[in-house]
């Protein structure tokens, strides 16, 4: 089974490691925008690769999401 994470936040680095060596799970890592895969998650991923920054704008939710009064912040 393959885990897909799509981040850079280097605090997942631990969850990573634990579900590698306890699960022996296949990671795969997503990374959002132009900028580096962070270190501490390139050592337990099995792969990587980027989406564009217009993909994951595309991606995300309207604002408002229908039906509520949820906004998403601004610098989004």
């Amino acid at each position: 089974m393959l885990i897909v994470i799509v981040s850079n936040d280097s605090d997942l680095s631990e969850s990573l490691r634990l579900v590698k060596e306890q699960h022996k799970k296949k990671i795969g890592l997503i990374t959002p925008g132009k900028t580096h895969p962070s270190r501490q998650l390139l050592k337990y991923s099995d792969f990587t690769k980027r989406v564009r920054k217009g993909v994951l704008a595309a991606s995300q939710l309207p604002d408002p999401i229908p039906g509520t009064t949820i906004h998403k912040p601004a610098v989004w």
